[in-house]
């Protein structure tokens, strides 16, 4: 799959967004080291808290029917290049530190980061057995 066919099934994603509050609209789209895709919308609740992002949405999705490794991601939402949150990448990290992000406003107009260029010093799992090897000693 390219990029813009991904980009393409993140702006489908992003139609379903459920954004009553907000009425900001994020769509997600990945692909997995074994070539699924899965795909996300933000989806807000009326206290805020348990609201979730389209880029989690999607990943959860992903986790939960058991891939592990993300290799591409994109994200498109209603404001000229909307970038993942904190939290998102966060959880991008954690499964996908050398995935293609890509943020797009359409399938013509996309920018490609690495999760380095958004999340410079990131922690991660290895960050935990580096301790723990350093408490095993």
């Amino acid at each position: 799959m390219d990029k813009r066919d991904l980009i393409s099934k993140a702006l489908e994603a992003k139609k379903m967004a459920y954004v009553p509050y907000s009425k900001f609209h994020v769509g997600c789209a990945l692909i997995t080291e074994d070539e699924e895709v899965f795909t996300g919308c933000n989806i807000e609740i009326s206290s805020y808290s348990p609201t979730i992002c389209a880029e989690r949405t999607a990943i959860f999705k992903a986790i939960s029917e058991g891939h592990r490794r993300i290799k591409a991601i994109a994200v498109v939402g209603d404001s000229d290049h909307t970038f993942p949150c904190g939290v998102c990448r966060q959880v991008i990290r954690e499964f996908g530190k050398n995935a293609k992000i890509i943020i797009a406003n359409s399938e013509d107009d996309y920018e490609e980061y690495t999760l380095d260029e958004l999340l410079p010093h990131s922690f991660g799992p290895e960050d935990l057995e580096e301790n723990k090897e350093k408490k095993d000693v």
